[in-house]
């Protein structure tokens, strides 16, 4: 069955349900006594002659394999045409040099494989599972998909179409367009600032042609990865590799160039973005700074002190904004790591008329982890809590597939799963006032708010320089 990719981010559900259920196991367990002894598999690594990297991994659980493909090819490399490397990933799938798109459709489907192009600001990605008997008959197509497209002519005027229409409707629901606009406001004409939907101004100057250059100058065999993992012997397939993927080669002569190049910004005091929606009963929020990187060596600690704070239902944050306070539905802050920077957030949504309480009470418990900081017991909680969350995620073959592209897009190598428990037991109360002094933002901070300016402009003056927007105006 083929999987569609979903253009803009999916509004993240706070589902106490799954959350509690994560908590009460943490807390069942003693310390120390939560099993995750869990490595990354073997798995063989090569580079080919056109310079692809190749991720080969046997899992012989079911009799299915998971494939991941992903080239350095994402928003970022936009510049200023906006949507062109979302457009550009749609298009794979819309004809090869032996297939039609209704024929790529009818044969992936018959043979009951799920499929997925999709992009996100740092690669494109393409991903499938299939069953192994059709390994033969199903490697070759993908092989297309990724190297042969012929870009149609009449599938682009089709989806450009949509995506116009999309555009306007994704600017009713707040949730949909909330990482465009903090994305925006915190990197500026940073390439980790470009909408990856595009904007329809940007969306209806794209040419077809503007994606086959994209595609030249981007998907390039040596800046890509391949990662086939499940059921078969890695000596039979790596012979194949270099029949499917060995005629890839990239057109000399074509230098990438793209807005992640520039420096990112820095701030030296609080902005406020508001972003005025006239008929909104709440306002979400976010409130961040600049975050990390994913091949950050302190990744892993900083995941633990961040599940304290809003990795987690039991969380400071929802604690005091969700239960004590009844502010909200849910409050939670994580951190996005990308390849050479990454944001920190603070999250949540409150009703209008008790916006500032809401933002207030955030900010006192991100102040609340610098003056306290965490103490032995609560520490053990989410250390326990984050080791039982992690190697489950891993153990399947598809997400092995990915981790292993991600290995090779982000720079971080198996040591963040091998040495995944040592690290974690390795956060000691000391270690934690270290990592949140230097992760952990205090001051100069970012505010985004999507809400009903009339009810918050003026009260919201006091966290800063106030920018407004409507949210009815073209782009972020």
């Amino acid at each position: 069955m083929r999987k569609k990719h979903i253009i803009f981010p999916i509004v993240f559900l706070w589902l106490a349900v799954s959350f509690f259920a994560g908590d009460v196991l943490a807390a069942s367990a003693p310390a120390g006594q939560v099993e995750t002894s869990f490595r990354l598999p073997q798995y063989e690594k090569f580079v080919m002659k056109n310079g692809l990297t190749v991720y080969l991994m046997e899992q012989h659980e079911v009799p299915l394999v998971y494939v991941s493909a992903a080239a350095q090819a994402g928003a970022v490399k936009d510049n200023d045409k906006y949507g062109l490397a979302f457009l550009t990933a749609e298009a794979l799938l819309f004809g090869t040099k032996s297939y039609t798109k209704n024929q790529l459709e009818e044969k992936l489907d018959f043979l009951g494989a799920a499929y997925f192009t999709g992009v996100d600001g740092e690669m494109a990605r393409v991903t499938a599972s299939f069953a192994k008997k059709d390994m033969d008959t199903v490697m070759p197509i993908l092989k297309e998909i990724i190297a042969d497209p012929i870009f149609d002519e009449k599938e682009f005027d089709k989806r450009k179409k949509r995506l116009m229409l999309e555009l306007d409707q994704q600017k009713e629901i707040p949730g949909q367009v909330m990482d465009s606009y903090f994305n925006k406001f915190l990197f500026g004409e940073h390439g980790y600032g470009n909408p990856v939907g595009g904007t329809k101004g940007t969306v209806s100057a794209i040419t077809n042609e503007d994606l086959k250059k994209f595609y030249r100058d981007n998907y390039i065999p040596a800046e890509s990865v391949v990662a086939i993992v499940g059921d078969f012997k890695i000596s039979q397939v790596k012979k194949m590799v270099e029949k499917w993927f060995g005629g890839w080669k990239a057109k000399a002569g074509n230098v990438s160039q793209s807005a992640v190049e520039k420096p990112l910004p820095t701030f030296t005091k609080s902005r406020v973005l508001l972003v005025n929606k006239d008929d909104a009963t709440e306002t979400r929020f976010r409130i961040g700074a600049m975050g990390i990187k994913r091949s950050n060596p302190d990744y892993v600690a900083i995941e633990v002190i961040n599940t304290i704070l809003g990795g987690r239902f039991t969380s400071w944050l929802n604690d005091e904004l969700r239960v004590n306070a009844g502010l909200t539905y849910g409050a939670r802050s994580y951190f996005d790591a990308l390849k050479t920077s990454g944001t920190f957030i603070v999250s949540s949504y409150t009703r209008t008329e008790r916006t500032i309480e809401a933002l207030d009470l955030a900010v006192q418990v991100l102040e609340r982890l610098h003056v306290k900081g965490v103490d032995a017991e609560t520490l053990a909680s989410a250390q326990n809590y984050i080791k039982g969350q992690y190697p489950p995620e891993f153990e399947r073959p598809g997400a092995l597939a990915k981790l292993l592209t991600d290995m090779f897009i982000y720079g971080f190598n198996e040591s963040f799963i091998n040495d995944f428990q040592k690290n974690v037991e390795g956060v000691t109360v000391d270690k934690a006032k270290e990592i949140i002094g230097k992760y952990f933002p205090r001051e100069n901070l970012q505010f985004v708010l999507i809400g009903k300016g009339s009810e918050i402009r003026d009260k919201v003056k006091k966290y800063g320089e106030v920018t407004e927007k409507e949210i009815k105006a073209e782009g972020f």
